[in-house]
């Protein structure tokens, strides 16, 4: 049994005696006797305490044992089976299921905190007048990557399966691969923003003269000598931005007897809490209007290119314009912002006029009816078909200029001390997560009217 074990289910007893104590001081303070409800609160917590104290009790026993084993071993030569058997794990993998090769909901139903708390039911059913209060489940990559040693790709290819019974109102999520990601372990963030940029980069010949440069006798500015073979100087100018972490979270109610199936519990987790957290921060990136709570989103980050919207030219069909639109702005992009595009963002509703371009023979410009959805790129770049953009506008860029930092753990938690649910059999599955959003270089970003 680990150190970290031992620790948790210390913290557990720690936990159960202080509501007890909370309970009793109250009672205590305004000198009377416990009420019913808090004397089967204070039992409760009692058992409860008394229960995780034999676990610990058992695991330090058990712990005891394994090192006497293990330094009985030592002294006669025997080999370390318990490292033996955790290198061939480390080999040939354990069976268990890595976080990015499953879901968050998965994670959470395997986890710890989840099996502990259906030890504290019996038989794993939680009774109608039983509390519930579970430890945080954290999950360092909801954020910031879909791979053990890097960002990675921020959405697994496999999650989407198992967004069951979710699919009809929670939409696709993609923007989140393009844009850079970081940590932070600060409430507040302070990053460089270039707002612009001189590069006077040229050939240089030899010097042939050591006279040192002269000062002009009106101006007084420094006058550099003819073949002095100096370098010339570029620059860019940047401005200090600051900008807090906010918090994304909504809960969800399931009854007690949902929360004793792991499957249920992980498919609510899965389909609902982590895709409407991520859902929102993909709006935030694009909408937020940096006030209140919200993000300072894209659309509200000054400094951006627009393009105008582009009238459709005689005899070319409708639409035609907003891909004319769509190509300038990209221009735009490598010509004045000096980045290099690597996605458009679109509203449904005017994808739906791209896709719809056809010729005078009726023959599409994309895929039509009979091609894969969103298969075909625009202007070579990918398209993400996104709500979070307004209907009308488009965006083009160089996502990597925008940072999400994750400030910490995303976590899962459940309780039943929330308004009356512990008399109504209910309990909360709280999802949380804190971020915070950038643009370090707006000029690499153009709005594209396409009204």
């Amino acid at each position: 049994m680990s150190t970290a074990t031992l620790d948790r289910l210390a913290e557990e007893v720690k936990t159960h005696l202080h509501a007890a104590q909370a309970i009793a001081a109250k009672a205590e303070d305004e000198d009377r006797d416990f009420t019913t409800e808090e004397r089967s609160q204070v039992t409760e917590a009692m058992g409860k305490a008394k229960d995780a104290k034999q676990r610990w009790d058992d695991a330090r026993s058990d712990a005891n044992v394994r090192a006497q084993i293990k330094d009985l071993g030592d002294a006669v030569g025997l080999v370390d089976g318990e490292a033996e058997a955790a290198k061939r794990r480390q080999q040939l993998g354990d069976g268990r299921t890595s976080r990015n090769a499953g879901s968050i909901g998965q994670a959470f139903v395997g986890s710890d905190e989840y099996t502990d708390l259906l030890k504290s039911a019996p038989n794993g059913q939680f009774a109608k007048d039983m509390r519930v209060q579970s430890r945080p489940v954290g999950f360092k990559d909801l954020i910031t990557g879909g791979s053990d040693t890097s960002a990675g790709a921020l959405v697994d290819t496999d999650r989407r399966g198992l967004l069951v019974g979710a699919d009809a109102f929670l939409r696709p999520l993609a923007l989140r691969q393009l844009v850079t990601t970081g940590t932070t372990t600060s409430d507040q963030l302070e990053y460089a923003r270039v707002t612009g940029w001189t590069s006077n980069a040229a050939p240089v010949p030899e010097a042939t003269t050591s006279t040192a440069p002269t000062s002009d006798t009106t101006s007084g500015e420094p006058v550099q000598p003819t073949g002095g073979g100096y370098k010339p100087e570029s620059g860019f100018s940047t401005v200090r931005v600051t900008t807090p972490v906010r918090t994304i979270a909504h809960w969800i109610p399931v009854t007690k007897r949902a929360l004793s199936d792991a499957a249920q519990v992980r498919t609510l987790i899965d389909s609902f809490l982590e895709a409407g957290l991520e859902e929102e921060l993909e709006t935030q990136m694009i909408a937020g209007d940096g006030t209140g709570e919200n993000f300072e989103g894209l659309s509200t980050v000054s400094g951006t290119q627009t393009q105008a919207a582009v009238a459709d030219p005689a005899g070319k069909p409708s639409g035609f314009g907003r891909l004319l639109a769509l190509r300038r702005a990209k221009t735009l992009v490598r010509t004045v912002g000096r980045a290099v595009a690597n996605g458009y963002v679109i509203h449904p509703n005017d994808l739906q006029t791209l896709d719809e371009i056809s010729d005078g023979d009726g023959r599409f410009y994309f895929d039509g009816p009979s091609g894969a959805n969103n298969s075909t790129p625009l202007w070579g770049l990918p398209v993400i078909e996104s709500e979070a953009v307004a209907p009308g506008t488009a965006w083009v860029g160089d996502w990597r200029k925008a940072i999400l930092w994750d400030r910490q753990q995303a976590s899962i938690t459940v309780t039943d001390s929330h308004a009356d649910f512990f008399v109504r059999n209910l309990v909360a599955i709280l999802a949380e997560m804190r971020a915070a959003f950038g643009v370090i270089q707006p000029s690499a970003f153009v709005s594209v009217s396409l009204s």
